[in-house]
C-alpha cells in the first residue's frame, strides 16, 4: 500500500494545512486538512484509519507526541483537501487541540483534524495510514487509545507519509 499527498511536496507540507494557511476555527486551530490518495491496498481491505501526528512536539508538549487528526471507517481512496470539514463519511476522534497545552478546546471542535503549528521549529509529521480487514465500532470524538484497540487484529497493511513543516 502506498499513501500519496499533494499537500506535501518533496517531503514539505504546504503552508495552507498550519497556522500559516487561512482556514481556521473559533479557537485559531488550524482546520484546512491534507488531501491523501491510497493506492494499491490489500484486495480484502473493508476501510481505512489514519492518525496524523507530530513526534518533535515531545519536548515543547510537556511530553507527549500531539497528535493532529485520527479518522476511521474512511472506505474511499482519495480525501480532498478540507473534507475534515464537512465529511459525513467517515468518523473523527479528538485531537491533541483539547489538551491543556492546546488550550482545552471543546472535544466537540476538537474532533477533526487541527493543523500544524510548531511553536519551536520545524517539525516532522508522521500521516499513518491503515488497511482494515472491518469497519470499527467508533463515533466521532473518539479517542486515539480506543482507535488503536479496535484495530487490535484487524490491520491488514499500514503506510506512513512524512512531511516536514516550517515553524
Amino acid at each position: 500500500m502506498i499513501v500519496k499527498s499533494i499537500g506535501i511536496v518533496d517531503g514539505i507540507i504546504a503552508d495552507k494545512y498550519g497556522k500559516r494557511g487561512d482556514s481556521f476555527n473559533e479557537n485559531g486551530m488550524p482546520t484546512y486538512s491534507l488531501p491523501l490518495k491510497i493506492e494499491d491496498a490489500p484486495a480484502n481491505t473493508v476501510s481505512y484509519a489514519l492518525i496524523l501526528e507530530d513526534k518533535d512536539a515531545y519536548p515543547v508538549s510537556g511530553g507527549f507526541t500531539w497528535i493532529h487528526w485520527t479518522a476511521a471507517n474512511i472506505t474511499k481512496t482519495t480525501i480532498v483537501e478540507n473534507e475534515s470539514q464537512t465529511t459525513i463519511d467517515f468518523v473523527q476522534g479528538v485531537n491533541s487541540w483539547t489538551s491543556i497545552q492546546g488550550g482545552q478546546q471543546s472535544l466537540e471542535l476538537s474532533s477533526f483534524y487541527g493543523g500544524m503549528a510548531p511553536p519551536d521549529a520545524p517539525h516532522l509529521y508522521e500521516l499513518h495510514v491503515f488497511a482494515l480487514d472491518t469497519k470499527l465500532e467508533l463515533e466521532n470524538g473518539f479517542f486515539m487509545n480506543d482507535l488503536y484497540k479496535k484495530m487490535d487484529g484487524h490491520i491488514v497493511d499500514e503506510y506512513t507519509l512524512k512531511g516536514l513543516y516550517n515553524n
